[in-house]
């Protein structure tokens, strides 16, 4: 199936790529003191968004912002329950979101057995950021037209349309099947993502994998201390591994929409204001050097120099020790076309 429109450069299946997000300079040892730094010039929303609200995406945002006073309820509070948003953070946002909705179907900058990249995909869709082939959808096009009028979340539009505001606008291209097939053929083609799809299944998996942090509590402490410690325990463990982790892990992987689009230095001197920001990346696990990345996006490596610190690469070259992961490509070895694995 051949896409109507050219995708940029990220690898997906029989597409014809413009070399859009090329760095100017990639030999990676750019003097960023020299880089011409891009006119922010204000951007109206994209001409597919029109006035209708996304009621589901809002109601679910509302709602998980006001559970989040359940954080300040002393009885709630465990030590483990407060573990375990670091914990989620890592599982379910830098190798769900970062490793596998991102660099592995988003770029194919390497490629993991299917059972393990499945299993990686359903740790992203718990973070409750969409699904897999519409989250790799609306990246594909943030690059395509990154920092341009059609791009689906710029901050030059405003800060908070960069962060959120764009998820609670209607944008009807982005809602009709057409646009499923013209940015993300390749990920639909396999039956597991494209069952995510239908009937929202990516929504239940995320309301079942919060009804088990429950659970799980809820066991442990019955057990050891009765009905009364298992339902407190169980309501900590929700309030801090799922709501709090859930809203965290969302406002940092929205942080690389806004704020590495506006603040950070510039490795390299590419057509956007994509940005380098090493608080984001501290906390999205090497995704806020954003700069470097649409510099290459194809690369699995995200951090550049030698004191960028990327996490989700270290993870990657673990799982290609232990052979759970191949055809790594970084910004080292160049431009890297790869056919859909399937």
């Amino acid at each position: 199936m051949a896409a109507s429109t050219p995708l940029p450069e990220t690898v997906a299946s029989e597409v014809e790529f413009p070399p859009n997000d090329l760095a100017l300079q990639p030999s990676g040892k750019t003097n960023t003191a020299n880089l011409t730094q891009p006119a922010r010039v204000r951007l109206e929303v994209p001409e597919t968004v029109g006035s209708r609200m996304m009621w589901g995406y809002l109601l679910t945002f509302i709602a998980l912002h006001l559970m989040l006073l359940l954080a300040f309820v002393p009885a709630l509070f465990s030590w483990t329950g407060l573990l375990l948003v670091p914990l989620g953070l890592y599982l379910f946002d830098w190798v769900g979101i970062g490793l596998c909705y991102h660099r592995t179907l988003t770029h194919a900058g390497l490629v993991m057995p299917k059972w393990f990249e499945h299993t990686c995909a359903v740790l992203g869709v718990c973070t409750l950021m969409d699904s897999p082939a519409r989250w790799v959808a609306i990246h594909r096009k943030h690059h395509q037209h990154s920092d341009e009028q059609p791009d689906p979340h710029s901050p030059l539009v405003s800060f908070m349309w960069g962060h959120f505001g764009w998820l609670i606008r209607r944008d009807d291209e982005s809602n009709a099947a057409g646009f499923y097939h013209q940015y993300a053929p390749d990920i639909l083609r396999d039956p597991f993502y494209l069952k995510l799809e239908r009937n929202v299944m990516w929504a239940w998996i995320y309301v079942a994998h919060a009804i088990a942090f429950f659970l799980v509590g809820f066991v442990v402490g019955w057990v050891g201390n009765g009905l009364q410690e298992g339902l407190r325990f169980g309501a900590s463990l929700f309030v801090w591994g799922v709501v709090v982790r859930t809203l965290f892990t969302w406002h940092v992987t929205w942080a690389v929409n806004s704020v590495a689009h506006m603040w950070g230095y510039r490795n390299y001197q590419t057509r956007d204001n994509s940005r380098n920001s090493w608080l984001v990346a501290l906390f999205t696990g090497g995704e806020g050097w954003h700069n470097n990345h649409h510099a290459h996006p194809v690369s699995a490596a995200h951090g550049h120099r030698w004191w960028e610190f990327d996490p989700t690469y270290w993870t990657i070259c673990f799982l290609s020790w232990v052979g759970l992961a191949k055809e790594v490509k970084t910004y080292h070895t160049g431009r890297v076309r790869t056919a859909d694995p399937n």
